[in-house]
């Protein structure tokens, strides 16, 4: 699945979305429920001010003793007291309002930490266990981009918005009940025009959804641009192709601005529109509350605390629609993530997969075909079969299927048809983990983790001893570069190991797959990127790992093509020829013959 094609195709189906969170809520939900009953009160006591002011200007500023009846008892409140008590309750109000709001936010924080964290967990649980196909049809950009910043927009920013509507509607609903205190029939005007008012937010809902796709698409398009920008430095240096990066980055960047601005273009109209509405729906109460009063009907301090009302009801009725906007941006992020939720890998255990304990006999390709693209077949009707404690050596033209070949040992890709068999063993139905247990690999540029050395090489073994490290570090030939190393064994790799020469990188690599103990070793071109001394070493590291067990080796050096006990010729993803060297050579115009002319003479040359 090519992951910037995705259409958040789920972001409209609310129900479906929530059902699919409810997961990573439930086990926060006392805390939620708790954000959302601070929420309530925290709206409410926005309406506290402009309550305060029907009393204050009725009998402070008109100087009218407040009398009053309970269970028929008549008291009497003077105005002297009233405007004593009044300023006072406003700031305990007030103050009783800042610690809601502070205990608000920190809930809302908590609780949306530990979501997002619990869903980028479970999403990069998905990632790591993903077929390597998924990350050769995806960028390093777009799978960051997908993986780790759409969890934060979604599960992050659920509770949040969901907490802010709460503060807003209950606070919309406690300054309603202020003007409905204050006079009814104002308050049928004002409620009129604040339905009128949220007409502009259901129509942008399908812009934001289109908007958020096309910017997740660029921004895992810079992202990738940066990390090529960070991986490929010395390339990019040495072919002068900084124009070409900065070029690409600046077309992205401008894109992203486009599509942000189209948005805003047609979003931005909102507020405006919200505004006038909301001035219609004032100039409209103003004209009507002057009748009120000169009828008698209201008095100027309930016409003052409706008026107040109706003013603070504009900053939530704003923030409401603001909100509700963005969490359609929420809705297309969590459609996102659920997608990727959705993507299964391609090659996972059978239902009745069975442990690979080791291997006893022999490897068997029966009539494998493979391909990466449909009909453009990389491997075709290949039958070939590797003895145990065998070295096959694998030659050929360069994009002839070598390092595919051996790539379908440990299924990093499953065969179109045939199968591949360890001890007549269909190797579909061992375990992963099992299968990928037997095997070694090193590859020609082997990857080395951010850490120390030690933890490098026990990569290959986790429960090794001290004396399979030792051993596996005698036998790699790293007892001169960790004697050398400030903090030996403890020394840090920088990113990628880059701190070690090539050599040393893969003589690390060869000790975390001797430490493994495999019974099966993968060399693909180990040694073709390094030079003479470095070379030799790791060669000699290399015949210690091979050593008593079954080896493919992808080599480029004659020597160790000729020591192997048969060579397979892979041409165009057949297998043209099978033997040991000199069988081979007697071929008259044999493909390995023409092979050893052009590639392998001169090595042989420089030998003697």
């Amino acid at each position: 699945m090519k992951l910037n094609s995705t259409q958040a195709k789920n972001s409209f189906k609310y129900g479906w979305l929530l059902s699919r969170i409810w997961p990573y809520i439930r086990p926060y939900w006392f805390r939620i429920l708790l954000t959302f009953m601070v929420a309530i009160p925290l709206g409410l006591l926005d309406g506290v001010t402009a309550f305060a002011l029907k009393p204050f200007m009725d009998y402070v500023v008109g100087k009218q003793d407040w009398v009053f009846h309970i269970f028929s008892h008549e008291y009497t409140l003077t105005w002297q007291l009233f405007a004593f008590l009044i300023p006072f309750l406003v700031v305990a109000f007030a103050a009783v309002q800042g610690l809601l709001r502070y205990l608000n936010e920190y809930l809302s924080a908590w609780t949306s930490q530990h979501i997002t964290n619990d869903v980028k967990i479970d999403l990069f649980h998905k990632l790591i266990y993903m077929h390597p196909q998924f990350f050769d049809e995806n960028s390093s950009g777009v799978i960051i981009q997908r993986y780790m910043n759409d969890p934060q927009t979604a599960s992050a920013g659920i509770v949040d918005q969901i907490k802010t509507i709460t503060t807003s509607l209950f606070g919309a609903l406690g300054l309603i009940a202020v003007m409905l205190y204050s006079s009814w029939r104002l308050a049928i005007v004002g409620v009129l025009v604040l339905n009128v008012a949220f007409l502009p937010v259901a129509l942008i809902r399908k812009r934001i959804k289109s908007a958020s796709n096309k910017n997740m698409v660029i921004g895992g398009n810079i992202t990738t641009n940066i990390n090529e920008t960070y991986s490929g430095n010395k390339v990019m240096a040495a072919y002068g192709l900084q124009e070409r990066q900065e070029k690409d980055f600046i077309t992205q960047i401008w894109n992203s601005f486009d599509v942000n601005m189209s948005l805003t273009k047609r979003a931005g109209w909102m507020s405006p529109i919200m505004y006038l509405i909301a001035s219609v729906g004032i100039a409209l109460v103003l004209a009507y509350g002057t009748h009120l009063i000169n009828s008698g009907i209201m008095t100027a301090g309930s016409f003052a605390s409706f008026v107040t009302s109706l003013l603070l009801l504009y900053k939530p009725v704003k923030t409401l629609g603001n909100t509700l906007t963005n969490i359609q941006n929420i809705f297309v992020a969590m459609g996102r993530v659920f997608e990727l939720f959705d993507v299964k890998p391609e090659i996972t255990d059978a239902p009745d997969a069975i442990e690979m304990k080791s291997l006893e006999r022999d490897i068997k390709f029966e009539n494998v075909e493979f391909e990466y693209v449909e009909n453009t077949p990389v491997i075709k009707n290949l039958n070939l079969t590797v003895n145990k404690n065998e070295t096959l050596a694998i030659v050929g033209n360069s994009g002839g299927g070598k390092s595919t070949l051996v790539n379908l040992l440990p299924r990093f890709y499953d065969i179109k048809s045939g199968a591949i068999k360890f001890d007549d063993v269909d190797i579909r139905k061992f375990t992963l983990d099992s299968l990928r247990r037997n095997i070694s690999m090193v590859f020609q540029d082997n990857f080395l983790y951010s850490g120390t050395i030690k933890e490098n090489i026990l990569m290959g073994n986790e429960n090794a001893t001290e004396e399979d490290l030792n051993n596996a570090i005698e036998y790699a030939h790293l007892q001169d570069v960790i004697a050398e190393l400030p903090d030996g064994l403890e020394t840090m790799l920088g990113e990628r190991g880059l701190t070690l020469s090539g050599g040393q990188r893969q003589r690390v690599a060869i000790a975390r797959a001797m430490i493994r103990k495999a019974p099966i070793v993968i060399l693909d071109e180990a040694t073709s990127a390094l030079d003479n001394e470095s070379e030799a070493l790791v060669q000699k590291a290399i015949d210690n790992l091979m050593q008593n067990r079954t080896v493919f080796i992808i080599a480029h050096r004659l020597s160790t093509i000729k020591n192997a006990d048969r060579i397979a010729v892979i041409n165009e993803g057949e297998l043209v020829e099978l033997g040991t060297h000199d069988e081979l050579m007697a071929i008259d115009k044999g493909a390995y013959k023409a092979l050893y002319e052009m590639q392998f003479r001169s090595q042989e040359e420089v030998v003697k």
